[in-house]
């Protein structure tokens, strides 16, 4: 039977004994990281499939490095912890798991470079953070993305998600699923949750990394299907606003989002308003590879259950 668990202050214990004072630095002053990790159930196989956990993991040592944390991290440790967290958890569902590498200290004052900090890691069961089928519908935020002189965009940091939470409910707000985020010299940076590719003339076009992005690793994923098996090209390069009016397609790609295709822009349809061909194709490969059904892609997968 599953259950919720954490893994907190050196141990695994029940969620609800994984609590943290209310001084702790990192919940008066954003100061922790976090990482999100897809675990997909294969019910055919009886499996659930953790996905990239290695790169999920030293992306979270990066971001620690970037937020001055003082503590030895190791990325093999922590791979393994969220493995067995995973496994004592029990989900026979789609989960997902948040390690977090925080401030625990009590310090009062934001200065970061000499407060304590450690690491914790929880699960929760998951589904469809948005639609697949449907397609998203999105909007241009009159919140601009926070800029890497700011807070290190692609450095997944709390306090940070502030800009992206105003960005998000700006949208719902306004009948839309999303927000995309523009950058403050205007062009496109990514949605509030989740990278954005735009598809003209099938070329598939994202914002390179020096436009404020977080560097996704569902987006690497994404893109390198889209070239190895539907022989699309790829290119990284600043896009204007505008140029979502007139895009073929659009899709997002994220941890919790996978795949969703984009079907309406600030109102204007997206090509004839429907979920994208390529899109669709790359949105079934990509669940296809996160739920062990493509072979050749076995190594981005931990089965929690296997051998």
């Amino acid at each position: 039977m599953s259950q919720q668990m954490a893994y907190f202050e050196g141990k695994f214990v029940p969620i609800e004994d994984a609590n943290l004072n209310v001084m702790t630095h990192a919940f008066n002053y954003g100061s922790a990281v976090f990482e999100g990790i897809r675990g997909n159930w294969n019910p055919a196989h009886e499996e659930l499939y953790l996905f990239k956990v290695r790169e999920h993991i030293d992306r979270l040592v990066q971001s620690a490095r970037i937020l001055r944390m003082n503590g030895t991290y190791d990325a093999d440790e922590i791979s393994n912890l969220v493995v067995e967290l995973a496994r004592r958890c029990d989900y026979k569902e789609d989960m997902y798991i948040r390690p977090m590498v925080y401030k625990s200290g009590l310090d009062i004052g934001p200065a970061i470079h000499s407060v304590e900090d450690k690491l914790l890691i929880y699960v929760r069961p998951l589904g469809d953070y948005l639609d697949p089928n449907a397609g998203a519908t999105v909007m241009t935020s009159s919140w601009r993305r926070v800029d890497d002189t700011s807070i290190p965009a692609r450095a997944k940091v709390s306090g940070l998600y502030v800009n992206n939470g105003l960005a998000t409910s700006e949208a719902k707000q306004n009948g839309m699923t999303e927000a995309i985020m523009l950058n403050q010299d205007g062009h496109v940076s990514e949605g509030a949750g989740e990278n954005l590719v735009m598809i003209r003339n099938g070329v598939l076009i994202s914002p390179p990394q020096s436009d404020n992005i977080l560097e996704g690793i569902t987006l690497d994923t994404a893109l390198f299907l889209a070239s190895e098996k539907l022989n699309l090209p790829v290119e990284r390069r600043t896009i204007d606003r505008s140029e979502l009016y007139i895009a073929d397609e659009l899709f997002m790609t994220g941890t919790a989002a996978h795949v969703t295709p984009v079907t309406e822009v600030d109102r204007v349809p997206v090509g004839d308003g429907q979920p994208g061909v390529v899109s669709r194709k790359l949105q079934k490969l990509f669940f296809d590879a996160i739920t062990g059904e493509l072979t050749e892609y076995e190594s981005w997968l931990i089965p929690v259950y296997g051998e």
